[in-house]
């Protein structure tokens, strides 16, 4: 019997993390395909999500029991592990490529990005691949990433130990992961967008991909660049990011002429052509779209010199998105007063329901600006224990609402859609301020039975 190819991948973040499970799980007849090695940076963290992995548990949150499952299974079978040691990409027949790559501060010349982590990632990669090893970047990059940047440092690398410039395959495949209840199937049961450097490249990335992913329902789409892939992704993210930043100033209508914008937003849905517009809510957070929309300015400037291209929609939108959680900050005070010596009671800091993941949770602008303005915060999320991004530890179970003043609801977590908030509140009669469409129509009007003010992000007075 064959050995196993060994698929090595390069980060275990919430992306990284995943794909290693899924990949280990793949079977054909009941044989596992691949030798799976989750690889980090020796960091503390890298090295605790290595270690997870290496035990057959996940690194972060996970409400999904088949990647739960999968993970567990894996590591029953032997074909998964974790490490930090980079001199295992020396035995890899593929690495799927899943590090970081963040957007840097803004100047005067437009957003950029600090291509070092990626730079080096790639590097290590040059130096230590056999020839013939394919490297599969599914890192969300600016469109020339992979042919103006990493196909080069490749090159250049193996050139350097004596080997064919091009010995080593590259291609781009983009990560549609959504963590929460369908984590695994976003992997294996989703549609794929795939592109070769060459199409050596593109045919084996094909190959790898359809083991690993249901093709037979979820057929994958081959591009003809990698640079277009790299769009691909970037595009359907900006798309998201201005559909939702568009909502923001027909939400901020609906409020001040009194119209339930979801009513609106409902009958709107049915015409199939919009059935896919956004609805208000309590802001855009997570790692993709507060900065996706930047990337193809991001690409003009790196890649593009001399090009006169500009993005305002996509930018307008991002700013837009920052600013949501503000503005629905600036409306919580304007319908109760001013916030100074008041206490308000958070529910959800998280930046989507069902996870734990607070990266650029619009919660933590709120939260820090309810502050500025002299307002205490207490805070409860169902899956945040230690809210790391501002250092505060979050109680298990619900708070007591007895000595808050009011109540917002920021995410849609099913604890707080199923929540019999009546019961939960007692006697206390704090206002309530629902930013994401938690409450029920029959909730509103029975918390107001009771004698208590609701009021509704994207709704008018009393609605």
């Amino acid at each position: 019997m064959l050995p196993r190819p060994t698929v090595c991948i390069q980060g275990l973040g919430f992306v990284g993390a995943a794909m290693a499970a899924a990949v280990a799980g793949a079977e054909d007849a009941g044989r596992r395909r691949f030798e799976v090695i989750g690889v980090d940076l020796d960091t503390p963290e890298g090295r605790r999500r290595a270690a997870a992995i290496d035990r057959g548990q996940f690194p972060f949150h996970c409400p999904d029991d088949k990647l739960q499952a999968a993970i567990a299974g894996a590591h029953a079978a032997g074909n998964l592990r974790g490490t930090t040691d980079e001199a295992v990409y020396e035995q890899a027949d593929i690495v799927v490529v899943d590090v970081p790559l963040d957007v840097t501060d803004t100047d005067d010349a437009g957003p950029a990005c600090d291509f070092t982590g990626f730079e080096a990632a790639i590097r290590t990669l040059g130096r230590r691949l056999r020839p013939g090893a394919l490297v599969m970047v599914e890192t969300t990059v600016p469109p020339g990433t992979c042919a103006q940047l990493a196909a080069p440092i490749l090159a250049a690398e193996l050139d350097a130990r004596g080997l064919p410039p091009d010995g080593v395959l590259l291609a781009h495949s983009y990560e549609r992961v959504m963590p929460g209840p369908g984590y695994f199937d976003s992997i294996v049961n989703f549609w794929r967008v795939y592109a070769g450097h060459t199409d050596e490249a593109a045919d084996r990335c094909a190959d790898f991909l359809s083991q690993v992913v249901n093709v037979a329902d979820y057929p994958l789409r081959r591009l003809q660049s990698t640079t277009a892939s790299e769009t691909a992704k970037v595009l359907e993210n900006s798309y998201r990011a201005v559909n939702i930043a568009f909502i923001e100033e027909w939400g901020r209508l609906a409020e001040a002429s009194g119209v339930d914008l979801f009513q609106v937003i409902a009958a709107v849905r049915d015409r199939p052509t919009h059935d896919n517009i956004r609805q208000p809510g309590f802001g855009v957070g997570g790692y993709c779209l507060p900065k996706d929309p930047l990337f193809p300015a991001v690409a003009a400037r790196a890649f593009l010199a001399g090009q006169p291209l500009s993005f305002p929609f996509s930018a307008a939108a991002v700013e837009t998105n920052r600013r949501m959680p503000i503005a629905n900050l600036d409306r919580l005070e304007a319908l109760f007063g001013p916030l100074a010596g008041r206490t308000l009671l958070l529910l959800g800091v998280a930046y989507r329901p069902e996870v734990d993941d607070t990266r650029s949770a619009p919660a933590e602008a709120f939260v820090r600006e309810a502050a500025r303005r002299g307002a205490t915060i207490r805070c409860h999320d169902p899956y945040v224990r230690h809210w790391q991004e501002l250092a505060m530890d979050i109680p298990d179970g619900l708070p007591d609402p007895q000595d808050v003043d009011g109540v917002v609801l920021a995410v849609g977590h099913r604890m707080y859609r199923d929540l019999d908030v009546a019961a939960w509140l007692g006697g206390a009669r704090p206002f309530v301020y629902d930013c994401d469409n938690v409450l029920g129509d029959d909730m509103r009007a029975r918390l107001r039975s009771l004698g208590m003010v609701v009021e509704s992000t994207g709704r008018g007075r009393g609605l």
